[in-house]
């Protein structure tokens, strides 16, 4: 499991941390770990030129350490100062003395274009959102030359608590973290501004509170997934209801069936009109159409608008099971769910549940998901590069894996489906919320292998997935 905590909590733990070891430790193993972890980027140190971009304070500090901990491996390092008066003056003379410079701005331009790497030190977990007028000057250098990027700690200029980025910031290749991971690594857009995340450990474990945001791993998911027992039978692995598609949206039913079928559970109903009863036999034999008794519901995906169907949404949420409401059901939720819900919304969907705009639910994914998990008391799903599934009680998992190429037509309808069939094999909605995800993005890799895919290829992998996970891959 990858936590995530706030900047007050981090602050906490450093400050209880340092009580305990000699001034200046936890600065050195920082710059220890970020040294590391650039010269692997690079490949090695022969030959090779770092630009140090050093704000004010300790982030910057970081990052000349580093910068010297490089210079004495043989690297040439400039140092671009963005305050004189402000800056680090222990990290700034070891720099130096380590063989680095200082760069005069008259030459930023030339020494920015000729370097192979640049270290984000302007800026971190104390930062407010954007970058001041000299910083976003250097930035602009660096982007023309399509310098790569390490953050220190932080892309500068996101806002750490929440991911969101209104402002100009860094965009990062890999952001190098210290001590615990920062919520805004995990949540779009500053999980997309802050490219790969390498984790340096400098002690805080112990002095940290339970995690704000969590994001799951293989391992983790993989002891999540249920596994039926030696003498289980269909009805006991879980019976998934799904009520999905329409004469219009026909697909959506099928693909529905597909993730439930490609779950734990054991059997898969469809309730629904004929003619996509229909396609969903022909495609998937083995479910049975009808109404019966189900462990856990699946309802919304394309049910379209007709008012004939606005029955179905309230009526299964008072059925007293377990139900997943995607899509066009969720036009028809009630003010307030009770039981175990899950909605899994994209952020259109989501903006108009809570009047908003989609351009507004991107700009800030994490307090909208959370909003609407208080709302209508319920987990909520919200879809994207970087999944968010927020509880009714304030916890937030992140899923981070995946491939662009799930961005396809049906992939939603899929893992309603999927999500279905682990409520109904026993999982509650933050589990099965989350390892839906995770599952769903792993069978959706493992499908592309790097190129495009359709949603039915994600439903038809499913099954490999969850071997690869129960595994521990």
């Amino acid at each position: 499991m990858r936590a995530a905590h706030t900047v007050t909590e981090v602050r906490a733990a450093e400050a209880a941390l340092m009580a305990t070891v000699p001034d200046g430790t936890l600065m050195q193993r920082a710059a220890a770990g970020l040294a590391t972890a650039c010269v692997d980027y690079l490949g090695g140190t022969y030959g090779r030129s770092v630009v140090v971009v050093a704000g004010s304070g300790d982030n910057g500090g970081d990052a000349l350490y580093a910068g010297a901990r490089l210079a004495s491996r043989g690297v040439r390092v400039g140092a671009v100062v963005l305050d004189r008066a402000k800056v680090h003056p222990g990290g700034l003379a070891a720099l130096l003395a380590a063989g680095g410079r200082v760069v005069d701005g008259s030459a930023y331009d030339r020494t920015i274009a000729h370097a192979d790497l640049v270290l984000d030190g302007i800026v971190g977990i104390g930062g407010k959102p954007g970058l001041r007028p000299a910083a976003a000057a250097v930035m602009d250098l660096v982007e023309a030359d399509g310098v790569p990027v390490v953050a220190v700690d932080v892309p500068s200029g996101i806002d750490v608590d929440t991911g969101e980025a209104p402002e100009r910031h860094v965009r990062a290749a890999v952001t190098v973290t210290f001590g615990t991971h920062k919520i805004g690594l995990f949540v779009d857009p500053g999980a997309t501004a802050a490219g790969v995340v390498h984790f340096v450990d400098i002690g805080l474990g112990p002095y940290l509170p339970d995690p704000a945001v969590e994001a799951l791993q293989a391992a983790d998911v993989g002891a999540l997934l249920p596994v039926p027992e030696r003498e289980a039978h269909k009805y006991a692995r879980g019976v998934v209801g799904v009520v999905a598609g329409s004469r219009q949206y026909t697909g959506a039913a099928v693909l529905a069936v597909g993730g439930a079928l490609g779950g734990p559970a054991g059997m898969v109903r469809y309730a629904g009109p004929a003619e996509p009863a229909r396609y969903v036999r022909q495609r998937w034999p083995e479910a049975v159409v009808g109404e019966g008794r189900v462990q856990a519901w699946v309802v919304g995906s394309g049910l379209g608008s007709d008012p004939e169907r606005a029955g179905d949404v309230p009526g299964i949420l008072a059925g007293g099971v377990p139900v997943i409401v995607d899509a066009d059901g969720l036009r028809w939720l009630p003010d307030r769910c009770d039981g175990q819900v899950l909605l899994t919304p994209h952020e259109g969907e989501l903006g108009r549940m809570l009047g908003v705009d989609r351009v507004h639910v991107a700009a800030h994914r994490l307090a909208s998901a959370r909003e609407a998990a208080r709302r209508w008391n319920a987990t909520v799903l919200l879809k994207g590069a970087s999944t968010l599934v927020a509880a009714p009680d304030g916890r937030v998992r992140v899923n981070t894996v995946g491939t662009s190429w799930l961005a396809t037509a049906g992939s939603g309808d899929v893992l309603s489906g999927l999500c279905g069939s682990l409520l109904a094999a026993g999982l509650d909605p933050l589990d099965a919320g989350s390892v839906g995800a995770y599952l769903h993005a792993t069978a959706g890799v493992v499908a592309s292998r790097g190129g495009p895919i359709a949603a039915e290829d994600i439903a038809r992998h499913l099954p490999e997935a969850y071997r690869l996970l129960l595994g521990g891959s």
